[in-house]
């Protein structure tokens, strides 16, 4: 039987090595989504900028939710909640997606040379791709009403670093849960809807009651979500040691992740 390996160079080995066939599938999967559509990829611009409409009213209208209490600003809520949506969105479709990743691509279980380590990359790829786009309307709204981004806004790479390893982790270890356990689809869906409200996206964390606001911080989308805002909107880095942590831990899950597929992937062709 085929072994694999478990080493954590292996993680981002198998990636370079594979670099030609994952862009290849990255741009299938961009292009095959939107494939047929009248307005094409411009939907990606759209989609975001509805719910964002949709956010704002809910939160900064009906319910008056501010980031100061000084301020008045729904452009300043709309800009402040967009930056923290873009974190979550790429998380919640990556792993949304995750546990049936392989079941979607029984062909390539039965070819041994495939890599099936680098289909979570594929998904990973597709979802930065939005999240840039998202990221060139937020600056385009930004530069309308405020002008000039923050020079932090150079750091954004840095601050994407923990998410990304973070993503990968958790879709390694769904992708291959949903293989042997296939309610993993039901149960991602659920747990995601719920860590969207128990991540600080409408509100600051700041807002909580003191004896829940220690807790937020056990959610790891939290000091990202931060620190995106800090770096695109207020223009500072005010959690270096937090970004450290997480980046730390955005490692450990990302191995453990890593390892865990390679080791039972072995059973995919026997249950698949």
């Amino acid at each position: 039987m085929q072994s694999f390996s478990l080493s954590p160079r292996e993680l981002v080995a198998s990636l370079w090595r594979h670099r030609a066939l994952v862009w290849l599938m990255v741009k299938r999967e961009v292009v095959g989504r939107y494939r047929g559509a009248y307005l094409g990829i411009l939907w990606s611009f759209f989609q975001p900028l509805l719910m964002l409409l949709i956010y704002t009213f809910v939160f900064s209208v009906v319910f008056k939710a501010r980031w100061n209490a000084g301020s008045d600003s729904k452009t300043e809520f709309a800009l402040v909640l967009f930056a923290g949506l873009m974190v979550f969105n790429l998380f919640a479709e990556c792993v949304s997606r995750a546990p049936g990743l392989v079941i979607a691509n029984v062909n390539y279980v039965k070819k041994v040379i495939f890599p099936l380590e680098v289909l979570p990359w594929v998904v990973l790829g597709s979802a930065l791709i939005h999240l840039s786009i998202s990221l060139v309307v937020w600056l385009m709204v930004y530069m309308i009403f405020y002008g000039w981004p923050p020079l932090t806004v150079l750091l954004l790479p840095f601050v994407l670093m923990p998410l990304v390893f973070l993503v990968m982790g958790v879709s390694w270890f769904l992708a291959s849960l949903g293989v042997y356990l296939r309610d993993a689809s039901q149960i991602t869906g659920i747990l995601t809807t719920v860590l969207m409200f128990l991540s600080p996206i409408f509100y600051p964390a700041s807002s909580l009651p003191e004896n829940f606001r220690e807790l937020i911080y056990f959610n790891p989308l939290t000091p990202i979500i931060e620190t995106m805002r800090d770096v695109l909107y207020w223009g500072h880095l005010s959690h270096p040691v937090a970004w450290v942590s997480i980046l730390f831990i955005s490692l450990l899950i990302a191995w453990l992740g890593f390892a865990w597929f390679q080791k039972t992937r072995k059973g995919f062709a026997d249950v698949l």
